[in-house]
This record gives structure tokens, sequence and C-alpha cells, in this order.
């Protein structure tokens, strides 16, 4: 079983604050980190990215701005030069910064190109001036810095955070652990040591209520907060946590700056991980040790799915990852651990195979569905309504389920970034 000081690291680690779509700030805070070293006025600006994070990047808006682009957000990091607030750095966007951005995009070359290998996190940021060149590179996490380098000379090199988990090999032996050995290990940790956790349910459902009282982006929670207001719906706990988790990506991917609480990397993961757990607290009453012990089961399934199927993935992330997260907590508070395998197999029946076709305004249409899926499932394996045998990528072992999953993902799906990005190259 994994110890519970890990879980601590794992949680803190992949459960980070954020402002905007994490693919675009990732190329901005790049930027960032190569214009503070370079030091002088841009010339030329290149970003290099794989295939996943440019295509998460294309439709999505730019905190600060009215705009969307990945050359946007290089524009910006390279204007604002401080990459200090890591991947909230878009929130201090000023106007001098938004008009130095502006001038960048109209004076200078600014390429923006895929590579990266396998690599699903990549991007490789290069600013030259009249005298100097320098180059940074995140690998692996979106904020994960491996490398700065000066003309060719190397200033810091590094990885820290989940790096260091892996030399250890605790990392990789936590993701071989069984899911209910990692429910076990959070029901017999103090709830208070997971107590940080609660500030991210805080922060979401902020987001959450902006999107729900005033329409942003496709404005998918506001017209859901007033069909539910009209009578139309009911204000129920499928309804409430499509709703709430709707209208906190309405508001993310319209680009407002408001910090969201992030699961695994994605601020849309942490949402869905999160918010129909909002809902729940709303429908019946929960005390804040079962909601920090709910909230650490969310996550860490979350991550423990995401760690097989990619990090950022052809699958979509939220109706796969972030709802089996969600849907395995609520079945957790409901009748304890023991239908957990038949909540995530309800979800893999129901969510395999929906793609990942980028961060944009109608991904709150796909995050209020996984969520509505997450408490279907759940209650549907309350009532005993959950698979028993092979039933096709599920398997009796949830494991193995997971696993199969990951298959389909890759190499089962490998083609369909490609497929994306070209759909969307094709509009320009």
């Amino acid at each position: 079983m994994p110890d519970s000081s890990l879980i601590i690291k794992i949680l803190k680690d992949e459960v980070r604050p954020a402002i905007g779509c994490t693919e675009p700030v990732a190329i901005a805070l790049a930027c960032a980190y190569a214009a503070q070293l370079l030091g002088e006025k841009p010339e030329r600006l290149s970003v290099v990215t794989s295939r996943a994070i440019y295509k998460n990047g294309m439709d999505v808006g730019i905190p600060g701005t009215s705009r969307r682009g990945l050359n946007v957000a290089a524009a910006l990091g390279a204007a604002l030069a401080d990459p200090s607030k890591g991947l909230e750095l878009l929130g201090s966007i000023d106007k001098k910064t938004r008009e130095a951005a502006e001038k960048l995009l109209e004076t200078i070359d600014i390429e923006i190109g895929i590579d990266g290998g396998d690599e699903p996190i990549y991007i490789e940021a290069t600013l030259e001036g009249k005298d100097h060149k320098a180059r940074a590179l995140i690998i692996g996490r979106h904020d994960n810095l491996v490398e700065l380098s000066l003309d060719g000379e190397p200033i810091k090199s590094h990885g820290g955070g989940p790096k260091d988990l892996k030399a250890s090999g605790e990392l990789n032996e936590f993701y071989k652990s069984k899911i209910l050995d990692v429910v076990e290990t959070v029901e017999a940790m103090d709830a208070e040591d997971l107590f940080f956790l609660l500030e991210g349910l805080d922060m979401n459902l902020r987001a959450a209520e902006l999107g729900a009282s005033q329409s942003h982006g496709l404005g998918v929670g506001h017209s859901i907060q007033k069909n539910m207001d009209e009578g139309l719906v009911a204000k129920d706990f499928t309804n409430l946590a499509y709703m709430l988790t709707a209208a906190a990506s309405d508001v993310r991917m319209s680009g407002e700056r408001v910090s969201v609480m992030s699961s695994s990397g994605s601020g849309n993961n942490g949402l869905t991980a999160i918010l129909p757990l909002a809902a729940l607290r709303e429908i019946r009453p929960l005390d804040d040790k079962t909601l920090a012990k709910a909230l650490a089961i969310s996550h860490l399934l979350t991550s423990y799915v995401k760690h097989y199927i990619g990090r950022l993935s052809n699958l979509c992330g939220c109706s796969i990852a972030a709802a089996i997260g969600s849907g395995s907590a609520i079945a957790w508070i409901l009748e304890g651990k023991e239908i957990i395998p038949g909540t995530i197999n309800n979800i893999i029946a129901n969510q395999a195979g929906v793609i990942c076709d980028g961060a944009k305004p109608g991904c709150a249409l796909k995050l209020g569905t996984a969520a509505m899926t997450a408490v279907q499932s759940a209650l549907l394996a309350k009532s005993g309504t959950s698979l028993k045998d092979h039933n096709g990528i599920c398997d009796p072992q949830v494991e193995k389920s997971i696993a199969n999953l990951a298959r389909l993902s890759s190499p089962g799906m490998n083609e369909v970034d490609e497929t994306v990005i070209g759909i969307m190259r094709e509009r320009e």
C-alpha cells in the first residue's frame, strides 16, 4: 500500500492553482524565462511545442486579452519577462505589458512550430536580440523548466518536483498500486493533513458562481442555471454538478483572469475532479474531514488514470480521468470503497473514446457531461448497477480496464492529434 507521506507529496505536486488554460500559459512561462535571461529587446521569437500543447492552445482565450492564439501567449510571456508567478503569470498582465506584447506581434517574427518527439509536454522557447540568444525548455510538466541557456551556454539545468519522486522509484510504485489500496491509505490518514485541498474547492466554486451568474464563453453553465430558475430542469445532484462544472469551464475557457485549482496539470481536470463534490455538499451536508478525504481520493485517482492515458492525451482527460476521480470520491462518500470499481467501470463503459480536440469554449459541454457521468455512475453503482463481467474494454478487475483505456489512447488513437490539428489548420 502507498505511504501516507507519499500521498501528501503527490497531492501537493499535482494540485496547484493556475490562471488560464495551462497550455498557452506554459508557452508564456517558457517565453518569460527566456526573455528574463535575454535582458534585451527581442528581435525574433520562436516556440517549438509538442502536438498536444499546440492543439490545446489554438482556440482558447488568453487571460489579460480578448484574443486567442499561441503567438499571443508567447508575446505576452516575452513582454512580461517575469516567470516568478509560475502558471499564474498571466494574472499579472496590465495595460503596459499588453501594449508591449501587441508591439512584438506587429514588429517581430514569432514562429510557432511542432516537434518534441513523443513528449506530450514539450515547449522550447528561443528569443534572439541584437547581441544574445536565450533558450528555455519545459518538459514533462507545464511548469517543469529543465534547461535555460544563453548564447548556447547552459545557465540552469534542473527538474524538480516529480523527478525527485521518480528518482526514488516511489512514484512508479504508487501507480502500480491497486485502486482500493490507494483509497484505504487515504481512509487511514489524519484528515487535517488534507485540509489544504479545501482551498481548491472554494477557489473553483468561485469560478463556477461567476459563470452561473453571468454568461462567459459559450454560456453553458449560465443557461443551465436559467433553466433551473425557470423550473425547466430540476436543481438535483446531477444537474447541479453539470451546471457548476460547465459554468467554471465557461469562465476559464473564455480567458477570464480567474484562478482555479488544477489537477494533474489541467485546470479543467481540476474543475471536474472538484466541483461534483461541491454539488454533493449542497445537496447533502458534508463535514470538512469527509470532504478533504474525498478530494484526496478524487485528485489521486485522476492522477492515477492520467499516468496511464498520458498527461496530455488523445482522449479527453476530463471525460475519463477526472470523471473517474470525482465519481469514485462520490461513491466513497455515499456507500464506501466497495462500489468504487463498479463506478469506474461505469464511467469507462460510458465515456471511453471521447476525444480531446483542444481547449476551447466548447469544453464546457464536455466538462458538464463528465461531471454528470461521474454522478450518475456512482449512483448506479450504489444501486447495484455496474459491470460484473467483461464488457468491451472493461474488465472485472478495474486496473485492467484502466490499462485497456491506455491502449485505446495509444497506440489505438495515435493519429487523432494529427487529424485534429489538420482540421484546425485548414480553416486558417
